[in-house]
C-alpha cells in the first residue's frame, strides 16, 4: 500500500505512543481547529491533547477513545498476521512509510 502526502489517513499501524500523535495533530489540523478548541470539543483538557499529540507521558483509553471520536478517527484492534493488518503501512512522524 503507498501512502502519499495527499492522503495522510489511510490506516496506519501504531507500535508506539508517539506513532498516534502526529496521526491525531493532522487530524486536528486537517480540521482547522486549534488545540484548545479540540481539546473543548472533546472535553478533554488542552494537557491531555497536547501530551497526546507528543506521545510525552500516559494518557488513559478513555480520554483517547474520546479524543479519537471528537476528530472523527477510529481505534481498530486485530490480529497481526492478519491479512488486512499486513496491509496497514506503519509511517514515521516524518510521513516517511515503514515495514
Amino acid at each position: 500500500m503507498n501512502v502519499s502526502p495527499a492522503d495522510p489517513f489511510l490506516p496506519l499501524r501504531i507500535v508506539r505512543p508517539s506513532d498516534l500523535g502526529p496521526a491525531v495533530r493532522a487530524r486536528r489540523r486537517e480540521q482547522s481547529l486549534r488545540i484548545d478548541d479540540a481539546a473543548a470539543l472533546s472535553g478533554v483538557s488542552v494537557d491531555l491533547l497536547s501530551r497526546l499529540e507528543n506521545g510525552k507521558g500516559s494518557v488513559r483509553l478513555d480520554k483517547l477513545l474520546t479524543v479519537l471520536d471528537g476528530l472523527g478517527l477510529a481505534l481498530v484492534v486485530g490480529p497481526k498476521d492478519h491479512p488486512w493488518m499486513q496491509s496497514v503501512v506503519r509511517r514515521a512522524p516524518d510521513g516517511a512509510e515503514r515495514a
